[in-house]
């Protein structure tokens, strides 16, 4: 498929991709005798259609602070507010006049003081753009093969079971199936400013801008 920045359409329309499966979520709590209850199995609350339908994204959770406040269920409130529901309608969003209609908010690629856990399907042979987040990313292949590629030309081949620590380093992800999507998990943890060589080193989305509400950093 090319180049996640070529302007013909992806496969994608939905979660999951039609040739991966629905992977579930099981959200724990208490019951009121003190128990561990299932409070959500679902797959998932946050289904967004990236890049015409190159990739999909779905988050899984995500918190605010450190540590993490579990009383009253106030995480589960927190993350409910924070995981903007997007049906895949929002992938023929892209076919409209903007002044007939625009997607709804989305949250940002993560959270401030706070942590993100998203699931991504990428389309056949897809291939990112460059980008940074200012966080460090656990990356994790659930199925499929990728390539993880540095600024500095390095790179790895990463299988399922494989995982990696990325320290906001500009960075790209190639599905190397050409016929068959790949899945992959992220946490992504905010992180303090930092600088290298001198410079501070800051967020840069490239050609995923548009993919993500804009972050604080």
């Amino acid at each position: 498929m090319g180049s996640i920045n070529d302007l013909e359409f992806g496969p994608i329309t939905k979660f999951p991709a039609d040739d991966l499966r629905a992977s579930q979520r099981f959200i724990t709590s208490h019951n009121k005798e003190g128990k561990g209850i299932f409070a959500v199995t679902d797959n998932g609350d946050h289904h967004k259609v990236m890049v015409n339908g190159k990739g999909v994204a779905n988050i899984i959770y995500s918190t605010i602070g450190n540590p993490v406040d579990l009383n009253n269920e106030v995480d589960i409130q927190y993350a409910k507010k924070h995981e903007v529901h997007t049906s895949p309608l929002l992938y023929f969003y892209i076919l409209l006049p903007t002044h007939l209609t625009s997607p709804p908010p989305q949250p940002g690629i993560h959270i401030p003081n706070g942590s993100v856990v998203r699931l991504i399907d990428f389309a056949p042979g897809v291939e990112s753009p460059l980008h940074r987040a200012m966080s460090i990313d656990y990356g994790i292949v659930v199925e499929g093969e990728f390539e993880l590629t540095l600024d500095s030309g390095e790179s790895r081949i990463m299988k399922p079971g494989d995982m990696s620590v990325n320290r906001a380093t500009m960075h790209k992800w190639r599905n190397c199936d050409q016929e068959r999507s790949g899945r992959m998990l992220f946490v992504l943890l905010d992180c303090l400013p930092f600088e290298v060589l001198g410079k501070t080193v800051v967020q840069d989305l490239g050609d995923l801008e548009g993919e993500y509400a804009e972050g604080t950093h």
